[in-house]
């Protein structure tokens, strides 16, 4: 079964909006599950449990099918959401491009190589799209050479 993961904002931003229409979308066409991350900071906890996540999801863009909504605690969001892609096994992550940008920042503070999309590549071991505040979005299909497109950096957040 293809999985799709789209982390998100608690409550839901209108980027965050358009990043969710974009994943539910490619969930349809892929026929695949999907699965609505928010990443919980313990040091900020706002106590956001999945019933609550599922209720904003649904209030900004109505009820989703086989859709399954987490809730993961951790200090680092960018590194919670890579652990969860990973043991999840995703085929599809769909990012804003605010968290592409961080995952970016965070990547290149770990390493020295400055190839941070062959890296997510890599890691990920999937496709990534990334949606911009106004749902215009990119891909980067796992096995791609370093001659195709990189995901898009999003400038200053």
């Amino acid at each position: 079964m293809t999985l799709v993961v789209v982390p998100v904002r608690f409550p839901p931003s209108s980027h965050s909006e358009a990043t969710l229409r974009e994943a539910a979308r490619v969930a349809e066409q892929r026929d695949a599950d999907l699965t609505v991350l928010h990443v919980d900071l313990y040091q900020n906890s706002g106590g956001v449990s999945r019933s609550d996540l599922k209720r904003a999801v649904e209030e900004r863009i109505g009820r989703l099918d086989r859709a399954r909504y987490v809730v993961r605690r951790g200090f680092l969001v960018e590194e919670t959401i890579l652990e969860e892609i990973v043991a999840e096994g995703a085929d599809v992550v769909v990012i804003g491009s605010k968290q592409a940008g961080r995952w970016r920042r965070m990547v290149q503070k770990l390493l020295s190589d400055p190839d941070i999309d062959a890296f997510l590549r890599g890691e990920l071991n999937c496709t990534v799209i990334t949606v911009n505040a106004d749902g215009r979005t990119t891909s980067t299909e796992s096995g791609e050479s370093a001659d195709d497109p990189p995901i898009p950096d999003d400038g200053d957040d």
